[in-house]
């Protein structure tokens, strides 16, 4: 009787695998087909069975049919349940906004969620809630329940479009066909000026823009905005140890006040570490040594606009290129990776990019190029100089790429000496006591 059980249990297994190897195979040829609209491509991800009404509306919470997003831009917003708060906030202000202030067609591009949760994980009251809590606080659109994803559907969004745990924003247009692999880069660097989120679109971007203190802190602190406006001289700087800190802040101001220049300086933190940060970021307010952004999702944005940054070039295919600009998206991800840094610009103009082991003595030996600051100016006396300790040092360069973000570059040149970088596989922790648990 058991052999017969097993035998029964096993031909169940086969035909599984076997219908999910079709619906597979099927998503593949959709996708390399032409389509009127994008209901076929849609009904295909969201809703193989058939589902009448598979999507919670984001504003009514009312269940709606999938006609809704007939003939629109579609960003599908991929992720599993450790979407973070930080990615949500910044997603619905973006959101938001082109709602509020886009134009016309702006608004014609519709969010939905797809929650992509392993299945052969017992789903558990706390993953339950988990999901309606993040279901509820979103004001785009939802799928209704994980379990209308298919398998076969998680294996397409895994093996084609590479994702792994971190969120990818997959765009289809109006006729459901893919117009970028994962538009999650230029949504960061961009919000919805963007639209519509397409490859073509992000070259277009990085053809507009160059080196300058606006691509690092758009969209995070108008204050710092206006700083620039005012042309006055900007240092923004980071890392965790506050004695550099402490060391490098009241260095740039006596020197600063020995020039007679115009001086701000704003802490952003670190990439990691968020307990850390939030305790420089009290020290830091409590000694008045400089302005700090003590939301940290600002300190989040800033990063992962950094990083997105460099994915976006990645994804484009222009990572190794030689892209001065791009090397100094690289520096500056490096610096992070090896202790305290500064970023130092008059108005847009950024003169200095450095680690802490040149930008602190290039003011602790003002002396030694004062005398060049009435004929070249402060921004550029103090980047010669800089620029002389920085060819002295030959700093190191390290990238950390997470395992879960899907696109890793095969091969990375060094921003300091162009030479192709080694690969290591390493593991870390940085103790993030916030840490959402890895059973979502």
């Amino acid at each position: 009787m058991k052999w017969i059980l097993n035998l029964t249990r096993d031909c169940c297994f086969d035909a599984d695998d076997k219908r999910n190897a079709e619906t597979f195979q099927m998503l593949l040829n959709l996708f390399e087909s032409i389509h009127i609209d994008n209901m076929k491509i849609l009904r295909a991800l969201i809703s193989p069975k058939d589902d009448v009404q598979p999507l919670l509306e984001g504003s009514t919470k009312r269940r709606v049919n999938i006609d809704v997003l007939r003939r629109k831009n579609v960003l599908l917003l991929i992720s599993g349940l450790s979407i973070s708060h930080d990615e949500l906030s910044i997603l619905d202000q973006i959101y938001n906004e082109s709602r509020v202030h886009g134009t016309r067609m702006e608004s014609q591009y519709e969010v939905v969620w797809i929650p992509v949760v392993d299945r052969s994980v017992v789903w558990t009251d706390a993953m339950q809630d988990r999901f309606v809590t993040l279901q509820a606080t979103m004001p785009w659109y939802s799928v209704y329940t994980p379990t209308l994803i298919d398998k076969a559907v998680i294996r397409f969004i895994k093996e084609v479009w590479h994702f792994r745990n971190k969120p990818i924003l997959v765009v289809l247009d109006p006729q459901g066909r893919v117009v970028s692999p994962n538009a999650i880069h230029m949504m960061w660097i961009w919000g919805s000026t963007a639209f519509p989120f397409t490859s073509l679109r992000e070259e277009a971007l990085w053809k507009e823009e160059t080196w300058r203190l606006e691509l690092l802190v758009d969209g995070i602190d108008p204050t710092v905005l206006n700083w620039v406006k005012e042309g006055k001289f900007i240092y923004l700087y980071g890392g965790t140890d506050m004695e550099w800190i402490r060391k490098f802040t009241t260095t740039a101001r006596a020197v600063a006040s020995a020039a007679r220049i115009p001086l701000e300086m704003v802490y952003v933190g670190k990439s990691n570490k968020r307990e850390q940060v939030r305790k420089c970021i009290t020290s830091i307010t409590t000694d008045n040594l400089s302005y700090c952004w003590q939301d940290l999702t600002m300190v989040w944005f800033f990063w992962t606009r950094l990083e997105s940054m460099l994915f976006s070039k990645i994804q484009l295919g222009r990572g190794d290129d030689d892209d001065s600009m791009l090397r100094e998206i690289k520096k500056l991800l490096s610096y992070d990776k090896e202790g305290g840094w500064a970023v130092l610009s008059k108005g847009s103009f950024v003169f200095v990019n450095g680690h802490s082991s040149t930008v602190l003595p290039t003011f602790t030996e003002y002396n030694l190029w004062k005398d060049d600051v009435p004929p070249k100016g402060f921004d550029i006396a103090c980047m010669d100089f800089h620029s002389k300790l920085h060819s002295d040092s030959q700093p190191c360069c390290r990238f950390e790429f997470p395992s879960e973000v899907g696109r890793i570059p095969e091969k990375i040149r060094c921003p300091e000496c162009l030479r192709i970088m080694e690969k290591y596989i390493t593991f870390g922790c940085c103790h993030d006591e916030n840490a959402i648990s890895a059973l979502y």
